[in-house]
């Protein structure tokens, strides 16, 4: 896309138009209906603004670009000069040239006069790929105030350096508790930030407790806050004495990479006493034995595990060197619904942002389109090839000087796996833009994206399918999936609150969207899309297993023979059944290579379970997290809750009898039934220890593929003999 630059350097010598003898000087660059000013100065003839616009060629419409000098005034500005140029003649830049110097150009009034002052320019045409893009004034922000300016401007983010900060709580000594009578109930409360985890209750309930347990946080970098920690007695109910406190900057905590275990260190508590009615410090009273690390060999996981776009530990010296380069262009988008009203009309104004590993982008916002077109273009080196890149498109509600609760809405979601896509091939799709709403599920429009993965070695890149997903901290020390939970949650909350403050923003309810921060949340249209998704995945094993019934059954006699011969040859020669399925899937996955995938997937509707969902069903979903609900519709969401409950626990019951009956042919529980079973496998035994194996499948098979003729439908004897075992079914209230 090629633009028109414009920009304004500085001006000198002014004269001056007020009485005073001074001027208030700005400039105005007006092209055709576009027009850009810069900030005025107050008494200033020499002022400098440094300033570029930038005017979309597809949109010029005049052949003559103005730049006026003015003076501010009250009542109507001043003209102090004017330069104008010729579209036609303006010179074109291609980088990597260098950037075309400012020249100074007298000042002429509209007659054609040349009073005093001269004005420093530099004119020319370029694209998007010119180093002034970024910081430019864009003809297509033309109704954006100065002050919404920065908030439209295309910018490149990092995610804070994350680390886990693991507080192993080993033992106090000559704790002084006030009431010297009781046996202590100590437990250790540890702060960090907005963070705050306690050990249990020490059980050796004495002046000398005994913990040795870990508590893990979060924390970015820099580490601007120390960690606090307090030994406490559980005095009564709901009430707690502090016995001691620490505080221990992380600055000079020990990084430790991998399972090692670093030095313990003993810490002096402090407690504060009060003597005379003053609060006077007690130093050295006790001691906490601790053992503190920053771990660098595990991942901190803000996305969830499934669609992760990084997978790297937190210390750089564990890093693997990159196996490739990924590619995105954010073209363009059509078809977007109008996101807001403005001037009694809807309106949308959009931008995208991109999240691969540690890197966000933020395209610049096109204001007021329904068929923006970003044309930009961004790369990331890639380290894994089985992440996801996920790119959201957004309305910007912060333009036109949005209320402090205003937020960015919304637009669509697009999550793209790096392992389904061919190396070294340009993917040009457009993308359905999806949303579920209270109401149901909406198309808001569609997104164009063009993704290149370039693998730089390919040998590489297959040889990281044979390392695990996550570091090796995560298998030698695994952390709990409620530790993993918690962790997550502030780790997406310190991201969310790092780039919320850089410029222009990346907001929270951004980041939390790009992040999937609610996908824990109870959800019925999720529970049954997995359910679902289940199904899908056993329908295979359904399908020969109906398949097998059909032989059995001689439906197609000629495939029933052919079964047959198939089954004795593989008795016969047995050194031929794993060649025969391996080379049977071989045959499947060549046959299949006709229909693959063209075109990265996108998100499915009916995958998602989300336009066959029930309204309350979606309610609920949206509900927030304590509920906000009547108690009515509460009662009936609990009762529904209940029903399901009911179902889960009459099938895991139903499971759990089929496992106790199993136990129960050894357990002597119904003796006659474990002695008829006991004198089966004696009898089985000395059977197959004298007849050939071959025999017996032969003889099994043959039994299972017998003609209908010989079958009847009563249950065979096994499963009635299994059936009438006893289970604790009858032992429960």
């Amino acid at each position: 896309m090629q633009y028109l630059y414009v920009l304004v350097v500085k001006a000198k010598d002014l004269p001056g138009k007020d009485v005073t003898g001074s001027c208030d000087p700005y400039v105005e660059v007006k092209l055709g209906n576009y027009k850009g000013v810069t900030k005025h100065f107050e008494k200033k003839s020499n002022p400098e603004w440094n300033q570029v616009f930038g005017f979309s060629k597809e949109r010029i419409q005049a052949s003559i670009l103005e730049v006026f000098v003015k003076d501010k005034d009250v009542v109507v500005d001043d003209l102090i000069g004017r330069v104008v140029f010729d579209v036609n003649e303006i010179p074109k830049r291609v980088p990597p040239d260098s950037p075309l110097a400012p020249q100074w150009y007298r000042l002429e009034d509209r007659k054609g006069n040349k009073p005093k002052g001269e004005l420093m320019l530099a004119v020319w045409m370029g694209t998007q790929a010119d180093e002034a893009f970024p910081d430019a004034w864009h003809s297509d922000a033309a109704s954006v105030g100065p002050d919404g300016v920065t908030n439209i401007r295309s910018k490149v983010y990092l995610s804070p350096k994350l680390w886990y900060v693991r507080v192993n709580v080993i033992e106090a000594q000559d704790l002084v508790p006030s009431d010297k009578g009781r046996f202590p109930e100590v437990f250790v409360k540890a702060v960090l930030r907005n963070q705050a985890l306690r050990t249990r209750i020490s059980p050796s309930k004495t002046i000398n407790p005994m913990w040795n347990e870990d508590l893990m946080f979060v924390v970015a970098e820099p580490f601007e806050e120390p960690l606090f920690l307090s030994v406490e007695d559980r005095v009564g109910s709901n009430k707690d004495e502090t016995l001691g406190k620490c505080v221990i900057p992380l600055q000079v905590v020990q990084r430790r990479l991998d399972h090692k275990p670093v030095n313990s260190r003993w810490h002096n508590l402090e407690k504060h006493v009060i003597v005379d009615g003053e609060k006077k410090e007690m130093k050295f009273a006790s001691r906490i034995h601790l053992r503190i690390c920053l771990e660098g060999g595990y991942h901190v996981l803000d996305e969830s595990t499934h669609c992760s776009s990084d997978l790297r530990p937190t210390a750089k010296q564990l890093w693997r060197p990159n196996i490739g380069i990924l590619e995105l262009g954010i073209l363009s988008a059509h078809g977007l619904m109008p996101m807001k009203t403005k001037d009694g009309r809807g309106t949308t104004d959009a931008y995208c942002v991109a999240k691969y590993g540690q890197k966000w982008i933020r395209t610049r916002t096109i204001v007021d389109n329904f068929m923006p077109r970003w044309n930009e273009q961004y790369t990331w080196e890639v380290f894994d090839p089985c992440t996801v890149i996920t790119i959201g498109v957004f309305d910007n509600g912060h333009i036109h000087g949005g209320a402090g609760g205003a937020k960015d809405a919304r637009i669509g979601k697009v999550r793209i796996r790096l392992s389904t896509l061919e190396a070294n091939r340009v993917y040009t799709h457009s993308y359905p833009l999806l949303v579920l709403h209270s109401s149901g599920v909406k198309k808001t429009g569609e997104v164009q994206l063009a993704v290149r993965f370039t693998c730089s070695t390919l040998i590489n890149m297959l040889h990281m399918y044979s390392h695990p997903l996550l570091p090796k901290m995560h298998y030698i020390h695994p952390l709990s999936v409620i530790q993993l939970d918690s962790l997550r949650h502030q780790a997406v909350q310190m991201v969310s609150v790092r780039l919320s403050r850089a410029e222009p923003p990346l907001r929270k309810e951004v980041v939390e969207y790009i992040l999937d921060v609610d996908s824990h949340m109870w959800s019925m249209r999720r529970s049954k899309a997995n359910f679902f998704r289940i199904m899908g995945v056993l329908s295979g094993l359904i399908a020969v297993g109906k398949w097998f019934d059909q032989i059995c059954n001689w439906r197609n006699p000629i495939t029933t023979i052919l079964i047959h011969i198939l089954f004795i040859i593989l008795v016969l020669y047995p050194e031929l059944i794993l060649p025969t399925v391996f080379l049977y899937l071989f045959l499947i996955g060549i046959w299949n290579y006709r229909w693959r995938p063209l075109h990265p997937p996108h998100m499915d509707t009916r995958v998602s379970h989300a336009v066959a969902a029930h309204p309350d069903e979606l309610d609920e979903e949206f509900d927030t997290f304590p509920t906000s609900r009547p108690s009515d519709i509460i009662r009936m969401r609990y009762d529904r809750l209940r029903s399901i409950g009911g179902r889960v626990q009459t099938v895991i019951g139903d499971l759990a009898t089929q496992g106790e009956r199993l136990q129960s042919l050894l357990s002597w529980r119904d003796p006659r039934a474990t002695t008829l079973f006991v004198t089966f496998c004696l009898i089985a035994a000395i059977v197959l220890y004298v007849t050939p194996f071959q025999v017996v499948a032969l003889l099994i098979g043959l039994y299972a593929l017998r003609h209908p003729r010989f079958r009847h439908k009563l249950p065979s004897v096994p499963l009635n003999f299994f059936r009438r075992l006893p289970a604790r079914s009858d032992s429960m209230l």
